[in-house]
C-alpha cells in the first residue's frame, strides 16, 4: 500500500464514510473532516507513519486534502 492509500484509509476511518475523496478534494469542504476530527486524524497519521507532528503544524490548511497530507509527510522525512 502506498502512502496515498494509507492516508485515504485513515481519512475513511476517521470520517466514517464508505467513499474515498479524490486526492485534491478538500476534506473539510466535502465533509470528510471538521476541526474536531483533525486531532484524531493527526494522531492516526503519527501512528501509521511513525512520526511526531508538532502542535504548531496543526492547521487545517496543511491537512486540506490527501495530496497536501502526502506532501506534508514527505517534507517531514
Amino acid at each position: 500500500m502506498d502512502n496515498r492509500q494509507r492516508i485515504a484509509s485513515i481519512v475513511q476511518t476517521i470520517s466514517k464514510k464508505a467513499s474515498v475523496p479524490s486526492p485534491d478534494e478538500s476534506l473539510f469542504d466535502s465533509g470528510y473532516l471538521d476541526s474536531f476530527a483533525l486531532p484524531d486524524m493527526v494522531a492516526e497519521l503519527e501512528r501509521e507513519f511513525n512520526l511526531k507532528i508538532p502542535d504548531s503544524d496543526l492547521h487545517p490548511r496543511k491537512f486540506e486534502s490527501i495530496a497536501r497530507i502526502e506532501s506534508y509527510l514527505e517534507s517531514r522525512k
